[in-house]
């Protein structure tokens, strides 16, 4: 089963019904959700692929386009 919850005050706070008996012993995963909002207020999201896209790739070739086929199915 998967649990939505939140983080608060060192608790975690399920943000939705849960379907287990009061002081039932559970183990916990942890994964972080990131929120749209988050990303975008961090900054990171398109900052960090345009960083990478704009980085040069010497493959030695003059024209690659000319060698498209050679890479297709």
């Amino acid at each position: 089963m998967t649990i939505h919850a939140i983080f608060e005050h060192g608790v975690f706070r399920p943000t939705q019904k849960v379907n287990l008996p009061e002081g039932q012993e559970v183990e916990v995963q942890v994964t972080v959700v990131q929120s749209p909002t988050t990303a975008q207020s961090s900054g990171s999201g398109l900052a960090e692929v345009y960083a990478i896209l704009s980085e040069r790739y010497d493959s030695g070739h003059s024209d690659t386009a000319e060698r498209h086929n050679e890479h297709q199915p």
